[in-house]
């Protein structure tokens, strides 16, 4: 009994710890949120949101030019990555104890856990410094590569969940090994398919260094892919530091905007997830 008493004791214990830390992390992040809503919510508005940035010393302008711009980037880096990763993602699980599987699950470990930074860097010495000028062609090729291991590892797990039975049923009823993937496997993951994707989205979109050394900035609307673009992390990193209370203002409303924009994703995909589970 005494033992047992222990063991009860230490389970609790261990469990009340870990409703603390829980409750920390989430003070914590309500802590954020409410700052970043609080200086923020002020500035936010319909010409905030389409407008383009003010010059030095003037007041008002927007942030219209680096919204588009960080819809354009993420939405190429996912153009470029999502089909690349989810035919990995296939292989693998098809492929699952081969010799180039291995290679290719840690090789794309080891890119998740590479800081953007370098990426950013990688790109920049590829892209940049060939072409001779920041574009948002190179921001999305960045940012494509921050999402790729987030993409490939999550599409991975979902696709294992599809139950071999459903597979084996498939293929004794004569379907090919093509068609039970792609009828099979690939609509049974698709919710899960999803949240990773939008995970990757999230992660990409509060990223300021890869875009920072690829795309630069810009204070004009983006007219061609091959030119220098403002986006949203670099914009509030350019204006938070700036000695301007106007600027540092507007960098509380872009933040405010950011924030909101990857809590919904992550909001959404949790839900979808939860949503995707039940069905099962």
């Amino acid at each position: 009994m005494t033992n047992r008493r222990k063991r009860k004791a230490l389970g609790l214990l261990f469990e009340a710890l870990c409703v603390l830390a829980a409750s920390i992390a989430i003070v914590v992040l309500a802590l954020i949120l409410y700052y970043v809503f609080r200086r923020g919510i002020g500035v936010v508005g319909f010409v905030f949101l389409t407008s383009l940035p003010a010059p030095v010393g003037v007041a008002g302008g927007g942030i219209g030019n680096a919204l588009i711009g960080s819809l354009l980037m993420v939405g190429l880096g996912a153009l470029i990555a999502v089909p690349v990763c989810i035919a990995a993602a296939v292989f693998l699980d098809q492929n699952p104890a081969s010799k180039l599987s291995a290679f290719v699950r840690f090789a794309t470990r080891v890119l998740s856990g590479v800081p953007s930074m370098v990426i950013g860097l990688f790109v920049f010495g590829q892209l940049v410094l060939r072409t001779g000028n920041y574009s948002a062609l190179a921001g999305g090729i960045a940012l494509s590569i921050v999402m790729a291991p987030v993409i490939t590892l999550s599409a991975e797990e979902m696709l294992r969940l599809v139950p071999s039975s459903q597979r084996e049923a498939s293929m004794a009823l004569g379907a090919s090994k093509q068609q039970t993937v792609f009828r099979l496997v690939l609509p049974g993951a698709a919710g899960g398919l999803i949240v990773g994707v939008m995970l990757a989205v999230a992660l990409a979109a509060g990223q300021t260094a890869p875009v920072l050394l690829t795309a630069l900035t810009s204070r004009f609307w983006l007219e061609s892919l091959q030119q220098p673009t403002a986006s949203l992390p670099v914009l509030i990193y350019h204006y938070a530091t700036s000695p301007f209370a106007d600027w540092q203002a507007h960098a509380w409303g872009a933040a405010l905007v950011l924030v909101t924009a990857i809590l919904v994703l992550n909001v959404t995909a949790q839900l979808s997830l939860g949503l995707s589970n039940r069905r099962r």
